[in-house]
Order: C-alpha cells, then structure tokens, then sequence
C-alpha cells in the first residue's frame, strides 16, 4: 500500500488521519472504513465501532506502525470491503480526492531522524567541491549518521522557509527507510524485516552554515535545523509493494527542469548495514526515520548550482513518487 498522514477538518479541530492511495488520485480513511466495514457487517453500535475501529486501524501514523502485521491487514480488509462494497454509510466521508487534502509529513512525528551519508559519490562529489581533499578513511568503516529535528519536517507541497540567517539554501535528493519493528542490536541479516516501508526526503541545507559549524568538529546544527528544513513524503510505500529498493531511478527536478539523476543502487552503505549499526547497544522504535543521505550529484553542492526564493523543488524516486515544495523567503 501507499501510506499518507493527512490532516481533515472535525468539529473538534483539525485531526490526523491515515490514508491509503488508490489510482493514483483518491484517498480512502483507513480507520473511518474499519469503521464503515464494522457497520456494514452489523457487528456493533456505532459508538462502539468507532471505538473498535480506531483500535484496530489508528489514525497516527506511529500508532499504525507499531500495530504491526495486524493493523496492516485489518487496514487491508477494511480497504476491500470499503472499495468493493455497494453501499456506504452515508453519514461517514470514507473516500476523498487526493487534491482536496492537506498532507502531513510521511510520518508527522517520528520517535527518531537519523541520516545517513551512504552514497561514495555524493561524499566524493561534497569534498571535492568544498576543497577538502579526499574521502575521510573512517567513511568507509562503518555509515556514519547525524540526527535530525523531528519537530521541523514539512510535507509534500508545503512551502519551505528559507532560513534568516542564511544566503545559500540546497535541497538532497535521498530516500529514507520508516522502522517497522522494534530491535537492539540487530543483525544485518535480520536488518530487512525491521523496515516498514519507503518514502522520499529532502533534507535542506543551508549550506554557509553548515560549512562555518562543521569547521569547528559539530554539527551540522542550524545548518539543518530550522522550521520546515526536513521534507518528508509524499507517502509511504510498504515494503512488500518495493522489492528491490536498490534499483530505482532517481530524480532532481527544479521550476520543471532537470537538474539531476542517479540511481538507488549506487549506494555504498544499505539500510540493513545503517541498522544494524544504529542498532548496536542502542533500541530502534517503530516509525523512525532512516535517511539514505544523498545519491550522488543529488544536490546543489555537486552541481554548482544554488536555489532562489521561489524554486519549486521535486525529487521524484521510481515506484515512490514525486515530492514536491517551494522555497520561500518569509516577508518577501
């Protein structure tokens, strides 16, 4: 399934939902069709089919994680019997047009954000370009990690806000991998049955920042850290529907034109090597995020190329999707 958090409307405010993508442009509420599928079978009141139905499929994305094998099939019945039944509840809005919605980010509020540098031609490609001489030898011994604000993520077609304090903003095209399962020190060959899906991130950077912190041996700290620095989605691709993530083609768009393409297999260190050693003396939690770190010539670093208030970035990875989000200068 592709997986979305969005956010809908209720008389009680705005609320996180969970929604599965069906033909590329409709959008059905996981947890209201549990709860349509529960009256629909005449199995209880409607108080406690609500009650039932948020328990079986709830409407947080971390929840829903953590839920495991069963809330992945109770959403999956509860999807058949939405899509294929006759008649639907008329007082429950199951079904909405992909358009219509406000996405949130993949996963709005994960435990964790680490991200990677898992790409040899990225690393070679940034040192190269900020004259630092070769790859740092201890780059290849093991895939080193920073982590991430989980409170600034933007999601797919939300603006993001080009820091204050900085005049050079880049976007990285990677991938990120979303834990299924918690785990210590996980094997790496049991690495894979830890990952609950896939989805795409741009970790914007503002990058005379991060140079002027990295200088001093920290960082990156306000060079990633800022509100909206982190986008996230546009949804989740369960694992079972993504086979074989190391061979997929990647994509840098900007104002529609074609800054930049690699593939996912060129990278040096996979999601299993990144989790069996994040995992190492340390718990990995359902719903965090792993980033891949960027695919070589993903980012403007490599090219030479900086965006300007206004872009409108897409990163587009085969049998994901496009995310999609403009930069913006607030008060200008």
């Amino acid at each position: 399934m592709k997986l979305l958090s969005f956010q809908l409307q209720t008389p009680d405010g705005p609320a996180a939902r969970i929604g599965a993508l069906v033909d590329g442009d409709r959008v059905v509420d996981l947890t209201s069709a549990c709860y349509v599928q529960l009256l629909m079978d005449r199995s209880c009141d409607p108080r406690a089919a609500a009650r039932i139905a948020r328990a079986l499929v709830p409407p947080d994305m971390v929840a829903f994680i953590e839920g495991g094998k069963r809330t992945l099939d109770a959403a999956r019945e509860a999807l058949n019997a939405v899509l294929n039944g006759d008649e639907l509840p008329t007082e429950t809005k199951v079904i909405h047009p992909l358009k219509s919605l406000k996405l949130l980010p993949a996963v709005p509020r994960p435990p964790m954000f680490r991200d990677f540098m898992a790409f040899e031609e990225h690393v070679k490609g940034s040192v190269q370009a900020m004259g630092l001489g070769e790859v740092p030898k201890m780059w290849y011994e093991f895939p080193v990690f920073y982590k991430g604000n989980v409170q600034s993520l933007a999601a797919h077609g939300e603006d993001v806000l080009w820091p204050s304090y900085s005049r050079l903003l880049d976007f990285e095209l990677e991938m990120a991998a979303i834990i299924g399962r918690r785990g210590a020190d996980i094997p790496e060959e049991r690495a894979g049955e830890h990952i609950f899906g896939f989805t795409i991130l741009n970790d914007f950077s503002a990058r005379d920042v991060q140079g002027q912190e990295m200088s001093v041996g920290l960082g990156p700290a306000k060079g990633k850290d800022f509100r909206t620095g982190t986008a996230l989605g546009p949804w989740i691709v369960t694992a079972d529907e993504l086979p074989d993530p190391y061979n997929l083609r990647m994509r840098v768009r900007v104002n529609g034109e074609m800054w930049s393409e690699g593939r996912s297999g060129t990278i040096h260190w996979r999601f299993e090597q990144m989790i069996a050693h994040a995992s190492r003396s340390e718990t990995l939690y359902p719903g965090e995020v792993f980033g891949s770190g960027t695919v070589g010539r993903g980012c403007g670093l490599e090219l030479g190329r900086w965006l300007k208030p206004g872009d409108v970035v897409e990163l587009e990875i085969e049998g994901i999707g496009v995310l999609r989000n403009r930069v913006v200068r607030p008060g200008r």
